[in-house]
């Protein structure tokens, strides 16, 4: 690990500026933007790595809103002393130079488009939470409900025990979910709480009486309540490459696909604490991992009549006697024909290769929402996320 950690550190603090930044080979001179597209998708038409759009194009501070551009937008790719800039023309007003800056929105403006698919990620902008196990012990519970009914869906009642005293009478209505622990230390990192219902309280008690407002899921025995809180919306960030140094593992993902792709969203085991911040964006990587060299051990090759103790190549480091093939020999045999032998170095190391580019929008003390942007192969949990860097 502690390897890896420096390769990644020298390779991001050795590539210069003018290095990273690239276009893409089929960068087109002009684009119109069409209804549907998102600022990512835009960028990588023009550039190679979308998320350095901050270092390419700059703000022109006498236009109104220039960090948004339109469906019939005209993008014309030009050249400023060397650095690719982005002009824009909309119904004939003239020409305009606009920073393609990336934004996250919980409610478009206009009809200004998005970074992203907004639909994809807003069901996790504010819910679900992760908290931590004795928050979730302590909370009120749901005990049960009127008429011996064993669930509660929009306009049922239901009952918790317990709320004595209320500062207010909305209350979100809560899942224990999935635990997440870090891979690699085994510690509990936190315990998802996915998003069931809203309700209002109807009567204060032991237990009390809420009524479902707003139901995602039917509420039923067990969900924890909490009282409501208003969650201000995500107005906008701007992606950046992962500092270099910080990196982690896929440890869940959410809706409970098997393999991951683009648009899924995955949990990081890295968080606030370890400096992971909105609008981050990892590459995600397998590799890295010991495997056996089958041609180098040749376990089954290895015949004593052709290669044994008695070769130069045998003391001086190509092969090690390492165990018995089957029953250990008679200690009288004149012969230990079921010894067997292996080669030294018989491992490897996997290559890293790039499985896609994920996006941080979500961020808790210790573990992050990421979404992903886009994916070269199937990823899998227990994949390490580090800062974008050439293969």
């Amino acid at each position: 690990m502690s390897i890896r950690l420096l390769v990644f550190t020298l390779l991001a603090s050795s590539m210069p500026l003018a290095a990273q930044v690239q276009l893409a080979p089929d960068a087109p001179r002009t684009y119109v933007v069409q209804p549907g597209d998102t600022l990512w998708n835009i960028a990588g038409r023009f550039l190679r790595d979308p998320w350095l759009w901050p270092e390419v194009w700059q703000e022109n501070p006498s236009v109104a809103n220039p960090n948004l551009i339109y469906p019939g937008d005209v993008l014309e790719l030009i050249s400023d002393d060397g650095r690719p800039r982005i002009r824009t023309a909309r119904g004939g007003g003239g020409m305009r130079t606009v920073k393609l800056s990336p934004r996250i929105r919980v409610t478009e403006l206009d009809r200004a488009i998005p970074a992203i698919p907004i639909n994809t990620v807003a069901p996790f902008l504010s819910r679900p939470i992760v908290t931590a196990a004795r928050k979730i012990d302590q909370a009120p519970y749901v005990v049960g409900f009127p008429e011996r009914r064993i669930l509660a869906g929009t306009g049922g009642l239901f009952f918790v025990r317990s709320i004595l005293t209320a500062d207010n009478d909305l209350y979100d209505v809560l899942r224990p979910g999935q635990e997440y622990k870090d891979p690699d230390t085994d510690e509990v990192l936190g315990y998802e709480a996915a998003y069931v219902a809203s309700a209002r309280l109807d009567r204060l008690g032991d237990p009390a009486t809420l009524m479902v407002t707003r139901a995602h899921k039917e509420v039923a025995v067990g969900d924890r309540v909490r009282p409501a809180r208003e969650e201000k919306p995500i107005r906008s960030f701007f992606p950046e490459p992962a500092p270099a140094g910080l990196e982690g593992k896929i440890i869940a993902v959410l809706n409970g696909v098997s393999q991951i792709g683009q648009f899924d969203t995955v949990v990081l085991n890295r968080g606030s604490r370890q400096g992971v911040k909105l609008g981050q964006v990892f590459a995600v990587y397998r590799g890295g991992d010991l495997r056996r060299d089958q041609v180098r051990s040749n376990r089954t090759a290895w015949n004593w009549r052709n290669e044994t103790p008695l070769d130069t190549s045998f003391w001086y480091g190509d092969w090690e006697l390492d165990g018995w093939e089957r029953d250990r020999p008679d200690p009288n045999a004149p012969l230990p024909l079921h010894r067997r032998a292996s080669r030294k170095s018989d491992q490897y190391i996997v290559p890293d290769s790039r499985s896609g580019i994920i996006m941080v929008f979500r961020v808790f003390p210790k573990v992050s929402f990421a979404l992903v942007m886009y994916a070269t192969q199937a990823m899998h949990i227990g994949e390490i996320v580090a800062a974008p860097r050439d293969l």
